[in-house]
């Protein structure tokens, strides 16, 4: 349960679709002059370092943010948060779904995080204290339930397990209903694999039961290397801000470009 480490897949395909939405989420919702909470229960290490050997032995980066990021525009809040991430650590750092928070969020916003592996929680704290954000030791779903509703109540949270836990399919549906009925105004953003096996298909068709109004949009690529069996990905969210549709087309067609 506590063997992965994001660092083998930072900066892949899936990453840029999902930090993508995640940027433009946190860019609306700070339009408006009014304090938020982020909420994250599956944080990693929130910076990765691209020339790390384990980065550069998937090559997921190479095939990723290094053959997409010329795509976007510079003043997509995606492309900010990587110029900010790059002056801050280095022109190969690339940012986590926890830095893109921080770096999105202002004075007055809150940042709640939950990391189990012991390595990658002690090298998020050692950057989140820079940040301001709070890191807990804890399953995060258990701490989402248990923070929801939050202070400040506007806001969001971010679903990101590796899925190497196979209860996790039927463990986050019942979660994202605990979370609606206490605060059913946060914006609940679920990342998840596009298998081979098609696991991820269950635990979709109880969500959308639940929740028929809820976004979803996936993402088709082939797999990095042999034998790879993630072949997309795919984002639901609830509550999903205005213009979110046209954002995801927008980045259906950057991922079509070349």
């Amino acid at each position: 349960m506590l063997s992965y480490q994001h660092i083998y897949h930072a900066g892949n395909l899936a990453d840029v679709q999902k930090h993508a939405l995640l940027a433009w989420v946190l860019d609306y919702l700070t339009r408006k002059d009014k304090p938020i909470s982020y909420i994250e229960s599956h944080a990693g290490r929130g910076v990765y370092d691209l020339m790390a050997a384990e980065a550069v032995k998937t090559g997921e980066a190479a095939a990723g943010i290094a053959a997409l990021q010329a795509r976007f525009s510079p003043d997509h809040p995606y492309a900010r948060r990587l110029a900010e991430t790059r002056a801050m650590y280095g022109e190969m750092a690339y940012p986590g779904s926890p830095l893109i928070a921080a770096l999105s969020l202002r004075e007055g916003d809150v940042i709640h995080l939950a990391e189990l592996h012991p390595q990658e929680r002690a090298a998020l704290a050692r950057e989140a204290e820079r940040w301001g954000a709070h890191v807990r030791g804890e399953d995060g779903l258990k701490m989402a339930v248990s923070i929801a509703p939050p202070t400040p109540r506007r806001g969001m949270l971010v679903i990101d397990p590796s899925y190497e836990v196979k209860e996790d399919y039927v463990t986050i549906p019942k979660v994202i209903g605990q979370v609606a009925r206490k605060w059913n105004v946060g914006i609940v953003m679920l990342w998840y694999p596009i298998l081979t096996q098609g696991l991820h298909l269950p635990m979709l068709e109880t969500l959308m039961e639940a929740h028929p109004d809820a976004f979803r949009h996936e993402l088709r690529f082939p797999p990095v290397r042999e034998g790879h069996k993630m072949v997309g990905s795919g984002i639901w969210m609830l509550n999903a801000p205005y213009g979110i549709e046209a954002e995801a087309a927008h980045l259906d067609r950057l991922f079509r470009k070349g």
